[in-house]
């Protein structure tokens, strides 16, 4: 049939055993519906096949319908291919900015330091912690005691974010300042200031390095392992690790030895001894005041006043800094050896939202800028973390937006707490891995 089509259109004669048709399309006896020329379907002035001429150059390849369906799809699973490769984002690779390209795009404003502002918000904690012991003392019903408790743990917290600010030195440029407001505001939640100031330095120095590191530190698979079965448990099972901040001060994290009251502790030098004592001393005359209250207003009104107040700081101590480096929803790198650096290190540390709590402990959760600049007052963090986004670019991961309180880093703690466990012992860029032993056994 198709020979026969393009015979009629004079691009191939037909064969000479066929008759060529001249008043019809073509003539077969055994088929009757074949149209006639003369039939309504065509126009009145045509005249036959044999007339037509080709008037339009074909190509010299038609490609099929299959052929370009699949240049189609090449073309589309290519531009995915492109696409995939351009979201990819390795968080362990090295960035390509320095830390000064950071610092530049920070505006200046952002380094000073207003004492003035810093003593208003020390003088504004202290009014509410006193007026809510004072409140809570008069009425003394137990309805009150639960919100008492939850309000005074917070504002403990708050007292030790600004006793951090003082230990960093962005409370003021005054060092005795710095000192002196640091030593009342940690003694006053048993905190020694500068054995606590010593390590965080260390940890600020370090953080991001697997061995080094100070607060939080992932433990290597051989010391992980090397842990008795009360020990892992302890460490992994809420709310254990919510209370681990005393212990810390008293013997730091496992595989490190010292302690923050000990001034011969590896954890200071010689020249620091002196600090170390004093901030014991202010921490034990603290503790002797405590005890003496106790025979004032007895010990169950002291552990309604205090006590439980200083568990609920402790919770709130633990859980902002374990979050502050734990339990974010991609895997965020450890290093070692080469691969470590003070920019890489801190661009691991990861920003929280607390919502109302967020002025209530100073933006401590805005934590990126802070862990590379320490010296940036609080009241400056967010403005000049704004102002390096575009720089940090994929580095930095927006937190995820909190509700009036922050019910839903609780779930991200759990989620963390059951999985990052250890890490391996060789390599230089790391990353947790899960010990499928404790979930098996129901330990966590």
């Amino acid at each position: 049939m198709a020979g026969l089509v393009l015979s009629g259109c004079a691009i191939k004669p037909f064969s000479q055993s066929l008759p060529i048709p001249t008043k019809r399309f073509i003539t077969n006896p055994s088929n009757n519906n074949l149209l006639h020329p003369k039939d309504p379907i065509f126009p009145p002035n045509f005249h036959g096949f044999s007339r037509w001429a080709v008037k339009v150059s074909a190509p010299l390849r038609i490609p099929s319908i299959d052929q370009q369906d699949l240049d189609l799809e090449r073309e589309r699973i290519s531009s995915l291919d492109v696409q995939e490769e351009e979201e990819i984002f390795d968080a362990g690779a090295p960035p390509p900015f320095k830390l000064a390209d950071i610092r530049a795009a920070i505006p200046k404003h952002c380094w000073v330091k207003d004492p003035w502002r810093s003593m208003s918000y020390v003088v504004r904690d202290v009014a509410i912690v006193l007026g809510l012991a004072a409140a809570a003392a008069s009425l003394n019903n137990w309805l009150v005691w639960p919100l008492y408790w939850a309000a005074q743990g917070t504002m403990f917290w708050a007292l030790f974010v600004l006793g951090h600010d003082c230990g960093h030195g962005s409370f003021s440029n005054n060092a005795k300042l710095n000192s002196v407001v640091g030593h009342l505001l940690h003694s006053s939640i048993l905190v020694p200031y500068h054995g606590w100031r010593i390590s965080h330095r260390t940890h600020h120095q370090n953080h991001g390095h697997v061995e080094n590191d100070e607060s939080w530190h992932p433990l290597t698979e051989k010391t992980f392992k090397s842990l008795d079965w009360m020990t892992r448990t302890l460490r992994f099972t809420l709310p254990f690790p919510m209370l681990a901040y005393p212990f810390y001060l008293w013997n730091r994290s496992p595989g490190k030895s010292g302690s923050h009251f000990d001034p011969s502790s590896d954890l200071f030098v010689p020249a620091e001894k002196k600090d170390v004592i004093t901030s014991t001393i202010c921490w034990t005359t603290m503790l002797a005041l405590l005890f003496g209250l106790n025979f004032v207003v007895g010990p169950v009104q002291m552990l309604k006043l205090y006590g439980i107040p200083y568990l609920i700081n402790v919770m709130w101590l633990d859980f902002v800094t374990y979050l502050h480096h734990h339990g974010h929803e991609d895997k965020l790198p450890w290093y070692r050896g080469k691969e470590w650096s003070y920019l890489r290190g801190g661009l691991t540390t990861i920003d929280r939202d607390y919502g109302w709590i967020n002025n209530i402990h100073h933006d401590i959760g805005t934590h990126v800028i802070h862990h590379l600049f320490p010296q940036i007052p609080h009241y400056h963090l967010i403005e000049a973390t704004e102002a390096a986004k575009p720089v940090l670019g994929k580095y930095y991961r927006e937190p995820r937006k909190s509700s009036p309180l922050p019910f839903h880093l609780l779930g991200e703690l759990v989620r963390s707490l059951k999985k990052d466990h250890y890490v391996s012992d060789t390599g230089d860029v790391l990353y947790y891995q899960t010990d499928n032993c404790l979930i098996n056994e129901g330990i966590i």
